[in-house]
């Protein structure tokens, strides 16, 4: 019942407040029609005019900590009642207050404590409050920002590495300022520094309130590996080490002697194994053949191993078979209905991902919009 109140609330609050123009165009999260690929193609889209220009990219990826847990409540109702009409505040007001939680350890209860911080876990409501209380996260002129709920990161570029890294410095700074303010906390050891250059060297290290910010030549962000080159390939082997390990849990249920049928085994393959290589496939899709056969190697072993095929029997056939398409032919087909889907959205900073090719490149690299001109 709870829930079918929170929803019905959060409807009328979007009638009478778009969340469009309440929410930031840079963040992703818990909004509709947004994708954690569609904000990884944004930095893509900055590393990649970055490369081509000779430039350096320098950016951070923060780690925010409990960002759901640690949400100031009186911060939250001066941006509740700043933002939305009073009878929404009022309503809000009363839904934060009065909240206790009690721990049980075996057989021992608690005494109630109340919740002074924070949005409720798992609720309807819970997602658009935490929105809200980020909607006015500060940006710069110089630097690209893209957050998806509380994952966030921050690049910028520049000819000259120092100058790159202190228009970035320039921004931690500034949210250094509003971080205080809202009482939010960023905890800088889980933070990453990288630079994406062609070049060997990288630009200076960034801090928050002169805490260092670790300097690494790869981030994992929202499910995707990003090297300094970006290669992919840091991306791809760590899927195939993913992959491997699933089908060893897996193996006694899909190998050639297991009796359950080939239907089954192929639904499996198809709903459990397959989503992990092809996550982000509209981007990494780019990659070098050397890379992309290092799944299609995979893909072909398993479903050797899976229809208990004879030597004979080629690996393009097994595919035809079974209605799989080979890994070329899987980037293929994701990249253009990916397209279809970003072209006509109301988010301009995601209807423009295809929208700015490169007119001078000085690089060898295919980019996840040449790969549109390959069907």
């Amino acid at each position: 019942m709870s829930k079918l109140f929170e929803r019905l609330l959060l409807k009328r609050i979007e009638e009478a407040a778009p969340l469009n123009e309440l929410i930031p165009d840079h963040q992703f999260g818990f909004r509709r029609k947004h994708s954690t690929i569609q904000q990884c193609h944004r930095i893509i889209n900055k590393i990649k005019t970055s490369l081509e220009g000779r430039e350096y990219c320098t950016s951070v990826f923060l780690d925010v900590q409990q960002a759901f847990d640690k949400v100031w409540h009186a911060g939250l109702l001066y941006k509740l009642k700043t933002y939305l009409p009073e009878r929404f505040y009022i309503i809000l007001k009363s839904y934060l207050h009065d909240r206790y939680f009690q721990i049980k350890l075996d057989d021992d209860l608690s005494d109630y404590k109340p919740i002074k911080t924070g949005v409720p876990q798992g609720s309807v409501l819970g997602p658009f409050l935490y929105l809200i209380f980020t909607a006015d996260l500060p940006q710069t002129n110089d630097t690209l920002i893209a957050t998806f709920a509380d994952d966030t990161a921050i690049l910028t570029s520049d000819l000259d590495p120092r100058r790159a890294s202190e228009k970035l410095q320039y921004h931690l700074d500034t949210l250094h300022i509003w971080l205080q303010r809202w009482k939010i906390s960023v905890n800088t050891n889980k933070s990453v520094q990288v630079t994406f250059t062609t070049k060997k060297s990288g630009c200076p290290e960034v801090n928050i309130n002169n805490n260092p910010i670790p300097v690494k030549t790869e981030v994992k962000y929202l499910g995707l590996h990003l090297d300094e080159k970006l290669t992919w390939k840091t991306h791809i082997k760590a899927k195939r080490r993913q992959l491997d390990l699933k089908m060893k849990n897996m193996y006694w249920l899909l190998n050639r002697k297991s009796k359950l049928s080939l239907e089954n085994k192929l639904i499996i393959y198809k709903c459990i194994i397959k989503p992990i290589w092809t996550y982000g496939i509209e981007l990494w899709g780019c990659s070098k053949p050397s890379n992309t056969k290092i799944l299609q190697s995979f893909q072909s072993k398993t479903l050797r191993m899976i229809s208990g095929a004879p030597w004979y029997v080629s690996n393009q056939t097994l595919q035809e078979d079974f209605k799989i398409p080979s890994i070329q032919d899987e980037i293929k087909s994701n990249i253009n209905r990916y397209k279809d889907r970003t072209t006509e959205h109301v988010n301009q900073l995601i209807s423009d991902l295809f929208t700015h090719p490169l007119e001078n490149r000085r690089l060898k690299k295919i980019w996840p919009e040449d790969l549109l001109d390959e069907v």
